[in-house]
């Protein structure tokens, strides 16, 4: 079995064009053990008014089905998922804490930072020069190093 890292490599090379032709943007690939299932979900965002529809969902997974079965990635039998990242969304790779600065975040740290394992606060950014997670709280600028921060999510206050 291939590592599960570089089947989402694979497949995120293989279906990024096809998202940049249909107008999506490609927000992540996982290839992840749920149960006793292999899941391949691809992740697609947009900046169009209304964001990604279930019709958006299904005309990619469409497409997409047919070049995964011509490129064979994956020996293993999987299910293909197609969906949107939603209002709270995980933050991973550098475009998307470029594209949520602004967004209320909670960042959960590997050990306590200032006696608390959580931090919520306003992204600013991710510094490209060192890495580091900016955050404002309470009109403070504070950076953590991305090695500190298991998780970085968007918050919407419903």
């Amino acid at each position: 079995m291939k590592q599960n890292k570089n089947v989402a490599a694979v497949v995120r090379e293989l279906v990024k064009p096809l998202c940049e032709e249909f107008g999506y943007i490609l927000w992540d690939v996982e290839y992840v053990k749920e149960g006793a299932d292999m899941i391949l979900r691809i992740t697609i965002d947009t900046d169009a008014e209304g964001g990604i529809s279930i019709d958006d969902c299904e005309r990619l997974h469409r497409a997409v089905d047919p070049l995964l079965d011509e490129a064979d990635p994956i020996e293993e039998s999987y299910m293909l998922a197609v969906s949107s990242p939603g209002v709270e969304r995980t933050l991973t790779e550098p475009f998307h804490f470029e594209r949520m600065a602004g967004s209320d975040v909670v960042l959960k740290f590997f050990a306590a930072v200032d006696g608390s394992k959580s931090l919520r606060a306003t992204l600013v950014g991710l510094d490209a020069e060192t890495g580091d997670i900016v955050v404002n709280k309470d009109g403070e600028e504070k950076r953590f190093p991305r090695k500190s921060v298991a998780k970085c999510e968007t918050v919407f206050d419903w």
